[in-house]
């Protein structure tokens, strides 16, 4: 399975580039700036704040700036920073999420599932452990645990993006069971219905099917939602041949020649001599 880079860190989410699943770290502080650290630093030393209140504004400054640190790439300064978070609130599960995150990033699996788990200890509501979670177990082939925090995730009522770990239950197992993983899309897709990665992955399924007017609907819906990857144009041209729907077949084969020159899409536009 393709798993896909961080697009962004807000981490609503980490939404992967293409097709594979996307992680996802809580809505902790959606914008990460020194002002906000050096704030929370100052606080610790006003006595008419309660010092929990202190300690919980420094952790979560300092997470956030780990945050900021992991979308530069400056691993080393964002793992300094999520430590620092936690000397001011050991407690402090988000924290621990985003620690697995990064752990997962440098390679270290043991550690980002020590993390991911001691997040969940602290607080087991945490539908952005259990998706992230289910990421690491999926990339490491454990697919029915991940399936099963996938879902812990989703069900979770004050869950605002069910979709999204829905879609990864989805892409986790679709390999092995095609319907199941059909299912989970078609919830995602319930509980969101322009959640572009479901639309597009329905499209593909479609026009495996050869139901090529389903398909294209699905595809509709995903443009009008989605910029174009390689991947959704070239599923698009696939769509558009079968339907003689000719305009469309050259436009999009134009954007991926002209957007994604180097892919392995554009170079299969050949085989449909285009």
């Amino acid at each position: 399975m393709k798993y896909l880079s961080i697009l962004t860190l807000i981490l609503a989410g980490l939404l992967l580039s293409g097709c594979g699943p996307m992680a996802l770290v809580g809505a902790v502080g959606q914008t990460v700036n020194n002002a906000a650290y050096n704030a929370a630093e100052r606080d610790l030393n006003n006595p008419k704040k309660n010092r929990s209140d202190q300690a919980l504004e420094v952790a979560i400054a300092n997470m956030n700036l780990g945050i900021e640190y992991m979308q530069q790439g400056a691993y080393e300064n964002a793992l300094t920073r999520l430590k620092r978070s936690l000397l001011a609130k050991s407690d402090y599960a988000p924290t621990y999420n985003v620690l697995g995150l990064l752990y997962q990033r440098l390679g270290d699996p043991v550690e980002s599932e020590n993390n991911f788990k001691e997040s969940l200890s602290l607080d087991s509501t945490n539908s952005s452990a259990h998706n992230n979670y289910g990421l690491l177990l999926c990339s490491n082939g454990r697919r029915d645990e991940a399936e099963a925090q996938f879902i812990n995730a989703a069900k979770n009522p004050l869950y605002d993006s069910p979709e999204i770990a829905l879609t990864n239950a989805g892409l986790c197992v679709f390999d092995e069971k095609p319907q199941i993983g059909e299912d989970y899309f078609k919830q995602a897709l319930n509980k969101n219905p322009r959640f572009s990665h479901a639309l597009i992955k329905m499209a593909d399924i479609s026009y495996t099917r050869n139901d090529y007017e389903l398909a294209h609907q699905y595809f509709k819906r995903y443009q009008e939602n989605a910029r174009h990857t390689a991947k959704s144009l070239w599923i698009g041209i696939q769509i558009c041949k079968e339907l003689n729907f000719k305009d469309d077949v050259s436009s999009y084969a134009l954007l991926l020649r002209n957007q994604y020159p180097d892919t392995s899409e554009a170079k299969r536009l050949s085989e449909l001599q285009l």
